[in-house]
Order: C-alpha cells, then sequence, then structure tokens
C-alpha cells in the first residue's frame, strides 16, 4: 500500500485546482534506473491505468503503480514538505537503505 500524508494531499489538490486536471486524474508513482544512489523516484499526473497496475486511494487521492516499482515503493508514504531546506514532495520509503542527500533517489 501506498499512503500520503494530509501535507501532500493539501498540496495534490492544490495543484491538481491549479492545473484545471481531469476528474480522472490520478498520481502515477514509478521507479526507474538513475540517480546518485541507484534508483530514482518517477511522480506524474495521469488519466490513463495500465495493465498490471496497482491502485490505491488514501485521502481522496488516487495513487497507481506499475506492479515493478510497487516491489520497492510498498509501504511508503507520499508526503510534502514546505521548508526553508527543500520544497516539494517527498517519500517516506521503509524500503530504502540509503537516500540521497536530495531525497529523489534510492538504493534497496
Amino acid at each position: 500500500m501506498i499512503t500520503v500524508s494530509p501535507n501532500a494531499k493539501e498540496y495534490l489538490d492544490n495543484l491538481m485546482t491549479v492545473q484545471q486536471a481531469a476528474p480522472e486524474t490520478f498520481v502515477r508513482v514509478g521507479v526507474k534506473s538513475g540517480g546518485c544512489s541507484g534508483l530514482e523516484y518517477k511522480l506524474d499526473f495521469d488519466t490513463v491505468q495500465k495493465d498490471g497496475d496497482q491502485i490505491f486511494e488514501d485521502k481522496g487521492i488516487k495513487v497507481v503503480v506499475d506492479m515493478k516499482s510497487l516491489l520497492y515503493l510498498y509501504g511508503t508514504e507520499l508526503d510534502y514538505s514546505g521548508g526553508l531546506n527543500g520544497k516539494g514532495l517527498t517519500f517516506n520509503n521503509p524500503n530504502a537503505s540509503r537516500t540521497c542527500s536530495c531525497g529523489e533517489s534510492f538504493a534497496v
């Protein structure tokens, strides 16, 4: 399961409103090779589900993950930080054995 923090929900709701996203829009989360730690997070809005997608809904936010990425992301919380040291969506991933300092890549 992938969860969404209250801060991330508020941020995503606002972003979808500003971008005038269609009602069927969801958050697609994935993993690809790259980044300083070996694996890199992918995050985007989407409206098309693909075969094998796993669908989660938390706090009214629909999150869709492909099956391969789910192996790395299971149990992850999508969060939002608006602090001075960094602003944006972050991943609290219990499967990551290490992360880079920017938080955009990880290793298992």
